[in-house]
């Protein structure tokens, strides 16, 4: 996994995306610790699906946003964003296509070069 660049509208796509799958996946253990019984953590479970829910709200519109960006740069295509749209709905999804995000990248860059 390269380090995504910021200035490049899939770099954006790619780094928000990971940043967001972190904070969905935070926000599962928390879920777990809110619904078990037996491990007395429940409190600690509600807070933090409070506070790591809200911050994973924002995260998810700031994807949808630089997703929109790069859409509208013509830096992904429809079919990319729709995938990558997906991918965001589930866990480890945006880790699994990142690969063929930050090839895309290289590919435009080879493509700009010529």
């Amino acid at each position: 996994m390269t380090i995504p660049d910021l200035r490049d509208p899939v770099g954006r796509v790619r780094a928000v995306g990971m940043v967001e799958a972190i904070s969905l996946l935070i926000l599962l253990v928390f879920s777990v610790l809110k619904r078990a019984e037996g491990l007395g953590m429940q409190d600690m479970g509600v807070t933090g699906v409070r506070m790591v829910g809200m911050i994973h709200g924002v995260l998810v519109m700031a994807f949808l946003l630089v997703l929109f960006q790069a859409w509208g740069a013509r830096a992904l295509s429809g079919k990319k964003c729709a995938i990558a749209f997906i991918a965001s709905l589930l866990p480890f999804g945006p880790f699994l296509i990142d690969r063929k995000l930050a090839e895309s990248t290289k590919d435009e860059a080879l493509d700009s070069a010529d």
